[in-house]
């Protein structure tokens, strides 16, 4: 639920401006909307004295209002604790707190209860904000002390208190881990007063928040306050694989989300005969393969015959077992099988289409026709439409020097007296190498013609 200082305006949020810390404390974690702050009390009703009050990363604790102090969502103020005081936000008032520690189980004891001293003064925050500042620089080296010593540990945050005469360490730990040679450390170091806690992983992970798998927030970190224990069989019962890496959390733990669907599988199953449990046919015997929990099909495979399945109805599958109870045998499933037969042609008809990435890419044009057409002329309706252009004359460029015109054919090359004639030489002006290949225009070897030919063909005939 937003706070009114961050609605919108303009298309683009104004935000309360401080800097992380909602004014009205409406954006943060595990905040419950006081939707009784606009109603007035029945007369003679009086007000509801305890306060909630909010510490960092979502601690919350209840005061009483002993002093009567006119308090609203968003105020600072000085509360009780064990030594000194601390400083934190009021994040609830009224009914709705009697409300949430009826539901968190704590008791309305005035007695016991701890108080409220006054509202924050500026010299309060300034030490606070002091404080708080180098919880970070603290965290660093503490995790190297704990390094050093060798300890089984993560200290995953530090909280100071509001007078900064206390700090709080939680850690997380497998085991029990004996540190007090580490508080020593830590007294020395950073000279305070040092107390360790130890916290769950999922305490651990709700404290410092972050993103799932999902791409949202964490449940433990927003909006989930129990944390109920998670087991595989909620995974088995949703037909999930029992990979640790995909259902455990950022926590280390299975997904506290499996819990949250696990009802309503459990119902669906009771229609549901065991996997395990037979059928037995004239054909052959089969056995389950796989469910469908939300359909409520089941698929079955002969004994030798893995590869075909035969889809049936829980329906079916259980009036086959009471048959089978009776010793009494079905013809085979194939009778159960053809009902459910259906057409998937239109369903998966174009999904390669509509899963294709360039599926919105324009068409790339074809280069090749057009310059084909531009070659040849174009097309004769272009002709026709087209009115005869004049050629254009060449423009000569005066800057360019003219060569003189190649003559077609080449003239006679002089006889080179210093070139040796070969033998057989036929004309003086230099015969061709018998061995050299004949050039032809078109390439093409002559036939071989007889070297003594008659002078008159004719007369040697008759």
């Amino acid at each position: 639920m937003a706070c009114a200082s961050c609605s919108t305006k303009d298309g683009s949020p104004k935000g309360c401006k401080n800097n992380g810390t909602c004014g009205t404390d409406s954006c943060n974690k595990l905040t419950v909307f006081d939707w009784l702050s606009n109603m007035s009390l029945p007369n003679g009703e009086a007000p509801f004295n305890w306060v909630e009050v909010r510490y960092k990363n979502g601690r919350k604790e209840y005061y009483i209002n002993s002093e009567n102090l006119t308090l609203s969502i968003g105020d600072i103020v000085a509360t009780q604790s064990k030594s000194g005081h601390d400083i934190g936000m009021v994040t609830l008032t009224g009914e709705l707190v009697r409300v949430q520690m009826k539901r968190k189980n704590i008791p309305v004891n005035e007695e016991e209860g701890l108080k409220i001293y006054r509202k924050a003064s500026q010299k309060d925050i300034d030490i606070w904000q002091t404080a708080r500042e180098r919880e970070e620089a603290m965290k660093v080296k503490a995790r190297q002390f704990a390094i050093d010593l060798k300890l089984q540990m993560k200290i995953s945050d530090i909280e100071f208190q509001g007078d900064a005469s206390k700090a709080t360490f939680y850690y997380t730990a497998e085991d029990r881990v004996d540190f007090r040679e580490l508080i020593k450390v830590f007294a020395r170091e950073f000279r305070t007063r040092i107390e360790m806690k130890q916290v769950g992983f999922r305490q651990e992970a709700a404290r410092l928040g972050g993103i799932g798998s999902c791409g949202r927030e964490l449940c433990c970190s927003t909006w989930l306050t129990d944390f109920r224990s998670v087991s595989t069989s909620a995974a088995r019962y949703q037909q999930l694989s029992l990979n640790p890496q995909k259902l455990a959390g950022q926590c280390g733990k299975l997904k506290c989300c499996l819990n949250y669907e696990l009802d309503t599988y459990l119902d669906a199953l009771k229609s549901f005969p065991k996997s395990d449990i037979k059928l037995y046919t004239e054909k052959g015997v089969a056995v389950c393969q796989k469910t469908d929990i939300f359909k409520g099909h089941m698929w079955y495979a002969y004994e030798g015959e893995w590869m075909n399945w035969h889809k049936i109805t829980t329906e079916h599958a259980n009036e086959i077992i009471e048959l089978n109870k009776k010793k009494q045998k079905i013809t085979s499933l194939e009778e159960y099988a053809l009902d459910l037969v259906e057409d998937t042609k239109t369903e998966f008809e174009n999904v390669v289409g509509q899963d294709s990435l360039t599926r919105f890419d324009s068409p790339k044009p074809n280069k090749k026709r057009r310059n084909n057409k531009r070659k040849k002329g174009g097309s004769p309706a272009n002709k026709e439409a087209a009115p005869n252009r004049p050629n254009k004359p060449k423009a000569n460029n005066p800057n360019k020097p003219t060569t003189p015109n190649k003559p077609k054919a080449k003239p006679n090359r002089p006889n080179n007296p210093n070139k040796p004639k070969t033998e057989g030489a036929a004309k003086a002006g230099g015969a061709k190498n018998p061995n050299q290949k004949n050039r032809n225009k078109n390439n093409r070897r002559k036939p071989n013609k007889p070297q003594n030919k008659p002078e008159n063909s004719k007369n040697a005939e008759k």
